[in-house]
């Protein structure tokens, strides 16, 4: 198979928080790039020029692009593609993407340590009309959505409405346009880890749908 798919991992995480979902695709015979980026440095319009630029010279010349994306990493993708033309380009997976923002943003923003701890881009998540998920728009890529919809941090889940993932509500994650949505019992930090996620991942990306 010459299709390569692209991990991208969400604010204040690393590439190693994708190492078993990139081990999967592997296995199933795609080309993964599990590309690392500052998260917490630059804004999102740095962040996805410079990341996605530097995954996409990683690839193999002349197949399909595919992205599988935690949190942020999706909106880095909308970001880039709303920009930018790619090439062969595939379908995206987005898991617990703040599609439409999170209120968490909205109501921490003003505390001196939340910039410290999350940088420019994490300032930029939140849902009014000028944040970056707002001001992009509806998708026009083949996307499939998987939503979680079990928190371990009960504080951060009373500031979003039910059901969330303790980040994210399950109603920011849809995008008009999407192609497909999927919610299951699972945590923001650790869906990505999750089998029954990496399963349905990896069916979309193949069928560009999950599996009922």
């Amino acid at each position: 198979m010459n299709e390569c798919v692209i991990l991208l991992h969400g604010l204040n995480r690393n590439a190693r928080s994708l190492s078993e979902i990139e081990q999967a695709l592997t296995k199933a015979g795609f080309v993964t790039v599990n590309q690392d980026y500052p998260s917490t440095r630059y804004c999102i319009e740095k962040l996805s020029q410079d990341t996605i630029t530097r995954a996409l010279l990683k690839c193999p010349k002349g197949g399909k692009v595919h992205f599988v994306t935690h949190s942020m990493g999706g909106i880095l993708v909308r970001d880039y593609l709303h920009r930018y033309a790619i090439k062969n380009m595939g379908r995206v997976v987005m898991l617990g993407p703040p599609n439409k923002g999170s209120e968490v943003v909205d109501k921490l923003r003003r505390y001196p340590g939340f910039k410290i701890l999350n940088g420019p881009a994490g300032m930029q998540l939140g849902t009014k009309e000028k944040s970056v998920p707002k001001r992009l728009g509806s998708v026009n890529f083949e996307t499939g959505i998987i939503a979680g919809a079990h928190s371990i941090n009960p504080i951060l889940s009373t500031m979003l409405p039910k059901p969330n993932d303790g980040k994210v509500s399950v109603e920011n994650t849809m995008i008009n346009g999407m192609s497909d949505h999927l919610i299951l019992p699972v945590t923001h930090p650790f869906m990505m880890n999750n089998r029954v996620v990496i399963e349905q991942s990896i069916h979309f990306l193949k069928q560009g749908g999950f599996k009922k």
